[in-house]
Protein backbone atom coordinates (compact mmCIF):
# COMPACT_ATOMS: atom_id res chain seq x y z
CA UNK A 1 0.00 0.00 0.00
CA UNK A 2 2.83 2.71 0.88
CA UNK A 3 3.87 3.28 -3.18
CA UNK A 4 0.05 3.86 -3.45
CA UNK A 5 -0.80 6.30 -0.85
CA UNK A 6 2.54 8.14 -1.96
CA UNK A 7 1.01 8.24 -5.34
CA UNK A 8 -1.89 9.42 -4.74
CA UNK A 9 -0.48 12.18 -1.84
CA UNK A 10 1.66 13.24 -4.77
CA UNK A 11 -1.74 13.66 -7.08
CA UNK A 12 -3.04 15.03 -4.82
CA UNK A 13 -0.64 17.29 -2.96
CA UNK A 14 -1.07 16.08 0.18
CA UNK A 15 -4.70 15.96 0.94
CA UNK A 16 -6.16 12.48 0.04
CA UNK A 17 -4.86 9.34 1.50
CA UNK A 18 -5.25 5.62 -0.53
CA UNK A 19 -6.40 4.08 2.42
CA UNK A 20 -9.07 6.79 2.87
CA UNK A 21 -10.85 5.10 0.20
CA UNK A 22 -11.21 1.99 2.32
CA UNK A 23 -12.07 3.14 5.72
CA UNK A 24 -12.37 7.19 7.12
CA UNK A 25 -9.05 8.57 7.02
CA UNK A 26 -7.61 12.24 7.63
CA UNK A 27 -3.96 13.70 7.03
CA UNK A 28 -3.17 15.67 10.84
CA UNK A 29 -0.79 18.82 10.62
CA UNK A 30 0.95 19.12 13.74
CA UNK A 31 3.92 20.82 15.34
CA UNK A 32 6.51 18.89 16.48
CA UNK A 33 6.27 19.03 20.61
CA UNK A 34 10.28 19.07 20.70
CA UNK A 35 11.52 19.92 17.35
CA UNK A 36 8.52 22.86 16.17
CA UNK A 37 8.99 21.68 13.01
CA UNK A 38 5.88 20.58 10.66
CA UNK A 39 4.78 17.19 10.91
CA UNK A 40 2.18 15.17 8.95
CA UNK A 41 0.59 11.73 9.97
CA UNK A 42 -2.04 9.86 8.19
CA UNK A 43 -4.89 8.23 10.62
CA UNK A 44 -7.74 6.25 10.60
CA UNK A 45 -10.47 8.53 11.94
CA UNK A 46 -14.14 8.72 13.44
CA UNK A 47 -16.22 11.23 11.64
CA UNK A 48 -19.07 12.50 14.56
CA UNK A 49 -21.21 15.20 13.78
CA UNK A 50 -18.44 17.81 12.62
CA UNK A 51 -16.03 16.30 14.76
CA UNK A 52 -13.41 13.34 14.31
CA UNK A 53 -12.16 11.30 17.01
CA UNK A 54 -8.50 9.93 16.48
CA UNK A 55 -7.05 6.99 18.80
CA UNK A 56 -3.64 7.06 19.38
CA UNK A 57 -3.00 3.09 19.14
CA UNK A 58 0.38 3.03 17.80
CA UNK A 59 -0.60 -0.36 16.33
CA UNK A 60 -0.59 -1.92 20.51
CA UNK A 61 2.80 -0.54 20.88
CA UNK A 62 3.35 0.17 24.33
CA UNK A 63 4.79 3.61 23.71
CA UNK A 64 1.81 6.58 22.67
CA UNK A 65 2.84 7.72 19.44
CA UNK A 66 4.43 11.05 18.64
CA UNK A 67 1.61 12.84 17.02
CA UNK A 68 -0.18 12.79 20.48
CA UNK A 69 1.96 14.06 22.04
CA UNK A 70 2.63 17.16 19.30
CA UNK A 71 -1.34 17.37 20.38
CA UNK A 72 -1.05 18.08 23.95
CA UNK A 73 2.04 20.15 23.17
CA UNK A 74 0.26 22.06 20.06
CA UNK A 75 -3.44 21.57 20.30
CA UNK A 76 -4.32 23.81 16.91
CA UNK A 77 -3.72 21.91 14.27
CA UNK A 78 -4.91 21.19 10.76
CA UNK A 79 -6.50 18.49 8.81
CA UNK A 80 -7.16 17.45 5.28
CA UNK A 81 -9.99 15.52 4.80
CA UNK A 82 -11.53 14.26 1.79
CA UNK A 83 -9.90 17.00 0.14
CA UNK A 84 -10.70 19.92 2.09
CA UNK A 85 -8.33 21.42 4.94
CA UNK A 86 -10.36 22.43 8.57
CA UNK A 87 -8.07 24.29 11.07
CA UNK A 88 -8.65 21.78 14.23
CA UNK A 89 -8.35 22.27 18.35
CA UNK A 90 -7.50 18.75 19.50
CA UNK A 91 -9.05 17.59 22.82
CA UNK A 92 -7.78 15.32 24.56
CA UNK A 93 -10.68 13.12 25.54
CA UNK A 94 -11.14 13.16 29.75
CA UNK A 95 -12.42 10.57 31.38
CA UNK A 96 -16.40 11.61 31.27
CA UNK A 97 -16.73 11.29 28.00
CA UNK A 98 -14.01 8.61 27.48
CA UNK A 99 -16.41 5.59 27.52
CA UNK A 100 -19.02 7.32 25.13
CA UNK A 101 -16.52 7.75 22.59
CA UNK A 102 -15.17 4.27 22.50
CA UNK A 103 -18.93 3.19 21.75
CA UNK A 104 -18.49 5.47 19.09
CA UNK A 105 -15.21 4.33 17.68
CA UNK A 106 -15.95 0.43 18.08
CA UNK A 107 -19.54 0.77 16.08
CA UNK A 108 -17.59 2.29 13.39
CA UNK A 109 -14.53 -0.49 14.39
CA UNK A 110 -15.70 -3.42 16.57
CA UNK A 111 -13.60 -4.79 18.61
CA UNK A 112 -10.95 -1.72 18.06
CA UNK A 113 -10.71 -1.39 21.61
CA UNK A 114 -8.63 -4.41 21.80
CA UNK A 115 -5.82 -2.43 20.81
CA UNK A 116 -5.89 -0.95 24.18
CA UNK A 117 -5.25 -4.08 25.97
CA UNK A 118 -2.88 -5.64 23.58
CA UNK A 119 -0.67 -2.24 24.17
CA UNK A 120 -0.86 -2.44 28.06
CA UNK A 121 -1.67 1.18 28.44
CA UNK A 122 -4.86 3.85 28.39
CA UNK A 123 -4.74 4.81 24.71
CA UNK A 124 -5.35 8.42 24.10
CA UNK A 125 -8.53 9.79 22.28
CA UNK A 126 -8.72 13.27 21.03
CA UNK A 127 -11.54 14.68 19.68
CA UNK A 128 -10.66 17.22 16.85
CA UNK A 129 -13.24 20.13 16.57
CA UNK A 130 -13.10 22.56 13.58
CA UNK A 131 -11.94 26.01 14.47
CA UNK A 132 -11.66 29.57 12.59
CA UNK A 133 -8.55 30.41 11.12
CA UNK A 134 -6.76 33.69 12.68
CA UNK A 135 -8.42 36.72 10.65
CA UNK A 136 -11.73 35.05 10.09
Amino acid sequence: MPPLERLVARLSRGKLTASGILVPSLVLHTIGATSGEPRRTELMCVPDGNTFLVTGSNFARPQHPAWTVNLLRHPLADVDYRGTNIPVLACLVDDDEREAAWATIQRQWPGYRKYEAAAGRTLRIFRLMPRLRAGE
